[in-house]
């Protein structure tokens, strides 16, 4: 497997990129915190991060799951083997991750590029391995983890799908895949459910945040919150610039699916 870095965000925080998802690293006097893992075969990935962080297996304490699709969940059982850290989902999702099977059906967001990319990205998977589950997640509940990490309960792309606020650093909010940024912030490639997407994303809009962090895409490190205010304010107008700016850029779009999956597919052999 070929290397991939950790990226330092913010002190304490560190991006882990594993193929075309993101997992983060919370670190604190109290242990290591990982959210999300990526997709099956990424754990010696994660591991070779924590190495350079100068970390061993052992202080990664905590592992947080955003939502059970396979890849934020494909290689949760093999790093909880090795860390022996304490897995947290919402309940909506817990049945997914303890079996590794029952995955629910997606469509395309709405727009042109994100349906293509949708297409390309977006694999049918029917298992991964099952994970012990140690702690369901309820909206609003204050995680004892890295100083404490608010759970916002964010459904629409998936059903148990869980947002986290950081209060640390003006604010750092997790939006997992509520949307992603990608050619700048939008839509997630898919959703079980747009209309709740849709809301979820209002509430992530009311709050106060410096710093966002996505499973796809890049990390926004100022003003997200105002960004996020002024992307999700009214819904049909960014449906309506989507779609208008979709048709100028289909075909970068193309080009720059096809080198991404050339670049993940590679670091991950």
């Amino acid at each position: 497997m070929g290397r991939i870095g950790v990226t330092s965000i913010a002190d304490g925080l560190y991006v882990i990129p594993v193929g075309p998802v993101n997992t983060f690293l919370l670190d604190s006097p109290d242990g290591c915190a990982l959210i999300d893992t990526g997709v099956s075969g990424s754990a010696v990935a994660i591991l070779r991060a924590l190495h350079e962080l100068g970390k061993q297996p052992r202080d990664v304490r905590h592992i947080i799951v955003t939502h059970a699709h396979p890849d934020h969940i494909g290689s949760l059982a093999a790093l909880k083997k090795i860390t022996a850290a304490e897995v947290y989902i919402h309940p909506r999702d817990a049945d997914i991750a303890a079996s590794g099977a029952g995955f629910r059906t997606m469509s395309p967001a709405p727009g042109l590029v994100t349906g293509l990319m949708f297409q390309m990205f977006v694999r049918p998977v029917e298992t991964v391995e099952p994970a012990t589950i140690e702690h369901h997640v309820q909206t609003e509940e204050l995680l004892p983890i890295a100083g404490g990490l608010t759970s916002i309960h964010v459904p629409g792309h998936c059903a148990g799908q869980l947002a986290f606020f950081w209060p640390r650093h003006g604010g750092v909010l997790f939006a997992a895949d509520t949307c992603m940024n990608v050619m700048g912030l939008g839509w997630t490639m898919g959703y079980e459910d747009l209309e709740e997407g849709k809301r979820s994303l209002k509430k992530l809009a009311q709050l106060d945040f410096r710093v966002a962090c996505f499973g796809h895409g890049q990390t926004i490190l100022h003003d997200a919150g105002d960004r996020f205010r002024k992307t999700w304010a009214a819904f049909d107008a960014q449906l309506e610039r989507s779609n208008a700016g979709d048709r100028d850029s289909l075909n970068a779009a193309r080009s720059i699916a096809k080198t991404s999956v050339s670049r993940w597919s590679s670091k991950l052999e």
